[in-house]
């Protein structure tokens, strides 16, 4: 099942395909949506809370208006629809009503002829405050005045928990919770909250139509569903909000929630001018949802032999000040703790709060990142307990079809876990590198910070895995359409968002294998031309877009052999086997799946560490995914590696840093993310295993390697040094010896 490599090819299903948009975005050419211009466009600003829960007692904006280019100054007066909205629940405010809950909440918006006019009229808005305590600690928002008393997250068939500031609390109890095993380890974790840092910060044009309705050309996940949010806010109906995918410079979760949208549109109505609000990189560290941070206990009991007994796991989720999808965090942290291993019984309890601290949403990963690290830790300890190996502890615990899960849904599908297991462990990393060498290739690197003198050498192993597209009964779909012309040329119409991941190529791919035809356009993503396609997330997007992209084909030759000679047009919608919820009460599943089909990942790491100063470099990391198929290899093998960097970015430097609710780091001089240079070579290996449900046997390919990469770093950090590094990401003084 190890995937050869394949010559380069013209572009069907499995072959290897270059990318299109790969030469302009290495050249810099390649028009994000920050480079969007039309003639007559004003600049928008957002004016943000300077605190993070404060009331607000008083906006002046005379000030303001009166400045030189200025054509608007708004607040949430100027709302003329519904004043709230929401990705799940519509709890935020578009802009701040009586109070802020977070720093950097949108408070009043400005339109000016250009962008420092903008900014030097939102400084003049004068907003009178009252601070309020602020609810900064996770736990003790439990204990604390509730940031929502009208619990919007309640009723939607979640566990009803009356303590302040539960967005969901979540508690799965599989076989018998209280089962003794001969040998119990048990462990304390953290996981800080991480930035998605994407290359393009938040940006987009909105362009008023002159009959009311309102164009907007923005970077994001969800076409779709950025218009359902809208339009209700505009007071328009859906039709006249018209979302066009713009350059996209990255996402990973970060814009799945609405940034200028709204905001965007407003400005355009109000003025009948175009509207351009591009963020700086500050105020995207503050407009965006972040990565949960976590706290977990963790116990786990097993046989002498090694096998599992019982897994005991508590996860408490920092949300933030608004829901987001943090119901959604909660329950795949929860449904993924115990990592891909069987285990006849477990108690696990999944609690988000609401804080005060910047709201946290989707990450590439979506809460099995947390779990995984504290999961791969304990089999760690696990197997030094019982003086197993760490690999052989992995086998014999590796979860297979038939197996079920501690939710009571049974593999049904593919889960080559012990195939990937046995592939990473089976690379060879490179042998040590005698001293002295090139500093670059030290702990430390360009900083020549240490000789080699102390250094360390450690290899660790972690395994995870993750679910592929949306579950719990969410009626996940994607539609495509297809014209097909008599004279062997197809256009494809596909709102699935291009955020750096390659579903374009996907589309393409699976359109000239169905239409047997090298002749293909895909037409730009909007929502005025086609349905939905879901959002670009979940590792769900190859899956749904190839199924639906197959699925109008097909139907478009059939339309075509009963119309010979003439153009065809139709639309597909396309479903993933039907989900159902968890019970509220067990967390047991309802029906016969919460979660469609499952991807996993192993990964051996080797890491130097100077013990003396605290400096490490991660050397090499060999990884083994399950990739269901792989529709192009070269662009799996891509997803892999920048799947790993960001999960080297959280187990060694990424972290945003609050104090008080306020980001005291945003920016990329106080927030660090992996460069070039801190990169290791990554060796792939792709374990494929088709998915029997999916179109073409693919699976998404994106998150598992995120899950597994920080847990896999960690465990080698742990193996140079002897300490237990419980926190991520891992700090200097946490490994000076």
């Amino acid at each position: 099942m190890t995937q050869a490599v394949r010559q380069l090819q013209v572009g069907r299903v499995g072959e290897l395909v270059p990318r299109v948009d790969a030469p302009p975005k290495v050249k810099g050419e390649f028009a994000y949506a920050s480079d969007l211009v039309v003639p007559g466009m004003l600049w928008g600003h957002t004016l943000r809370s300077p605190w993070s829960h404060a009331r607000i007692v008083s906006i002046d904006i005379s000030e303001a208006v009166s400045m030189p280019g200025v054509h608007a100054v708004l607040t949430h007066d100027d709302v003329p629809g519904q004043k709230t909205y929401g990705l799940e629940f519509p709890d935020q405010p578009v802009l701040a009503i009586d109070r802020v809950l977070y720093y950097g909440e949108p408070v009043a918006l400005v339109a000016a002829e250009h962008p420092e006019q903008a900014r030097r009229a939102a400084d003049r808005i004068r907003v009178e405050y009252e601070p309020l305590e602020p609810v900064a600690d996770m736990e003790r928002a439990l204990d604390s005045p509730d940031l929502h008393p009208e619990k919007p997250t309640r009723g939607h068939g979640y566990r009803e928990d009356d303590r302040a500031n539960v967005v969901r609390h979540l508690v799965i109890r599989h076989g018998d919770p209280d089962a003794e095993g001969d040998v119990s380890v048990s462990g304390y974790y953290e996981v800080g909250s991480q930035d998605q840092a994407f290359l393009g910060p938040e940006s987009g044009l909105a362009v008023p139509d002159g009959e009311g309705g309102v164009d907007i050309y923005v970077a994001t996940q969800w076409l779709h569903v950025d218009r359902a949010q809208v339009a209700p806010c505009l007071d328009l109906p859906l039709e006249q909000v018209r979302i066009h995918l713009a350059g996209v410079g990255g996402a990973f979760g970060g814009r799945e929630d609405l940034s200028m949208q709204i905001h965007g549109a407003l400005l355009a109505l109000h003025t009948s001018r175009p509207v351009k609000i591009v963020y700086d990189r500050e105020e995207s560290f503050t407009g965006h949802v972040h990565r949960h941070p976590a706290r977990m206990w963790c116990e786990h009991r097993a046989r002498r032999d090694g096998k599992l007994v019982n897994v005991r796991f508590r996860i408490l989720l920092d949300g933030g000040a608004y829901a987001s999808s943090s119901t959604a965090v909660a329950s795949n942290a929860a449904s993924f703790a115990l990592g891909p291993y069987e285990s006849p019984n477990a108690l696990i309890e999944s609690t988000a709060v609401y804080t005060n601290n910047p709201p946290c949403g989707a990450m590439r990963g979506f809460g099995a990142v947390q779990t995984c690290f504290a999961a791969e830790a304990q089999m760690d300890r696990l197997a030094a307990a019982l003086g197993i190996d760490p690999v052989e502890l992995r086998l014999l615990n590796a979860l297979k079809p038939g197996d079920v899960l501690p939710t009571g849904q049974a593999i049904t599908g593919s889960m080559p876990v012990a195939e990937c297991i046995r592939a990473a462990a089976a690379l060879a990393p490179p042998a040590p590198e005698p001293l002295p060498r090139d500093v670059i290739r030290l702990p430390g690197g360009a900083g020549n910070t240490t000789n080699g003198d102390g250094v360390r050498r450690g290899v660790g192993f972690a395994v995870g895995f993750k679910n592929i597209a949306y579950s719990e009964g969410f009626d996940d779909y994607c539609a495509a359409r297809v014209r097909l012309s008599p004279d062997a040329w197809a256009e494809v119409h596909c709102a699935a968002a291009e955020v750096g991941q390659g579903v374009t190529g996907v589309i393409l791919q699976v359109a000239r294998t169905e239409l047997g035809i090298d002749d293909v356009r895909l037409a730009p993503g909007q929502t005025a031309t086609v349905e939905s396609a879901g959002s670009a997330s979940a590792s769900r997007m190859t899956w749904m877009a190839a199924g639906a992209v197959r699925d109008a084909c097909r139907a478009a030759l059939e339309e075509q052999a009963r119309r010979p000679g003439e153009e065809v047009d139709v639309e597909r919608i396309y479903r993933h086997p039907r989900t159902t919820p968890l019970d509220p009460e067990t967390g047991q599943i309802t029906g016969e799946r919460a979660h469609v089909a499952f991807a996993t990942c192993a990964m051996k790491v080797v890491t130097e560490v100077d013990v003396d100063l605290g400096l490490t470099r991660v050397v090499w990391i060999g990884a083994a995914q399950d990739v269901g198929r792989a529709v192009n290899p070269q662009q799996v093998e891509g997803q892999i590696e920048g799947g790993t960097a960001q999960g080297l970015g959280l187990a060694l430097m990424e972290e945003i840093q609050t104090r008080d609710g306020l980001i005291t780091n945003a920016s990329f001089t106080d927030y660090l993310i992996p460069t070039a240079l801190d990169m290791p070579p990554v060796e792939s290996v792709l374990i494929e295993d088709p998915e029997p449900d999916a179109p073409y046997g693919v699976k998404g390919v994106g998150e598992p390697p995120t899950v597994v990469s920080s847990a896999a770093i960690a465990s080698a950090l742990r193996d140079a040094t002897g300490r237990e590094l419980t926190r991520i990401p891992v700090r200097p003084d946490d490994i000076c010896l």
